[in-house]
């Protein structure tokens, strides 16, 4: 019964509306693709090393001309790390896993990408098209850390996760026709 509180509690929490007081107390960022345009909310009281990690690749234009390079349908799309043709962008070190943050995977939420290591997060991230309370730490088991959700255009994330994938060399769900990050700006 409490589990289930809890869940009701992440998804109001996750469809609130946004807000003038909640521009006050996050940052804001836009991301403009070649399918339109998202804006994301950061939590950065919540995960702040993942956030100012995440902010320094904006703000260097780390991320423009890159590509959603991995889409899934009812999980999620991922980008931020390779530009067209899956050439892979260099980055800074990795930064420490903060999936404990109690922030959840649930639709909406950007999260970063990283391998089997919890603490070798650097660049990449990805948009939950659906929840995926999986994805969270558990103990015992590390998470991806959630720093932000989408305010809006997750219409753009739904159509992006319908694209049509291909193997692209060792890569699975690779979009057929590269759906590219034109631009990631705060605002």
């Amino acid at each position: 019964m409490n589990k289930f509180i809890s869940l009701i509690c992440v998804f109001l929490l996750s469809s609130s509306s946004f807000s003038e007081e909640t521009a006050e107390n996050h940052k804001i960022v836009t991301i403009l693709t070649s399918a339109g345009e998202i804006k994301v909310k950061l939590f950065q009281e919540e995960s702040p090393v993942t956030v100012r990690n995440f902010l320094q690749y904006v703000d260097e234009d780390f991320y423009d001309g890159t590509i959603f390079h991995r889409v899934i349908p009812n999980f999620m799309i991922q980008g931020g790390g390779f530009r067209p043709g899956m050439i892979q962008k260099d980055t800074r070190e990795p930064i420490i896993n903060e999936s404990r943050n109690r922030l959840h995977n649930v639709r909406g939420t950007i999260s970063m990408a990283r391998t089997s290591n919890p603490d070798s997060a650097s660049a990449q991230f990805f948009i939950n098209q659906r929840t995926n309370l999986r994805l969270d730490w558990s103990p015992g088991t590390p998470g991806y850390t959630v720093f932000g959700e989408v305010i809006s255009g997750m219409n753009v994330v739904d159509w992006i996760a319908t694209a049509k994938t291909k193997k692209w060399g060792d890569f699975e769900d690779v979009p057929s026709v590269p759906i590219k990050i034109l631009d990631i700006h705060r605002n």
